[in-house]
């Protein structure tokens, strides 16, 4: 497995999910009521302030600053992180990073 392979077939045969952001790599695994995404970034990417659903997230490689609530944290391998409902975040992602993000929500992001 090369270093653009970081997730297994397993996972590289799940669709694309179609998420706006330029480098953004992602796979999804859909739930009746939520979604699984693996995401890897290409690129450093600035994630503007926003909030959906809630959204719980393991880090599995790379590093994310995120404000939540005006707080920053930095989050990396193998730390997690849960953003509740209707809670305003934005983020600051590293190129190189990967992670797992379980979002309460069916239909957050569509396949491709």
């Amino acid at each position: 497995m090369t270093k653009e392979d970081f997730f297994p077939e397993i996972v590289r045969k799940l669709p694309e999910a179609e998420i706006p952001i330029e480098g953004v790599r992602s796979h999804l695994f859909q739930g009746q009521n939520q979604q699984f995404i693996f995401m890897s970034f290409e690129n450093d990417v600035e994630v503007p302030e926003h909030s959906h659903e809630g959204q719980w997230a393991v880090v599995l490689d790379g590093e994310v600053e995120l404000t939540i609530e005006g707080k920053k944290h930095t989050f990396t391998r193998g730390d997690t992180y849960f953003i509740p409902k209707g809670v305003r975040h934005s983020g600051r992602v590293r190129r190189g990073y990967k992670d797992l993000t379980l979002f309460d929500q069916k239909d957050r992001y569509k396949g491709r």
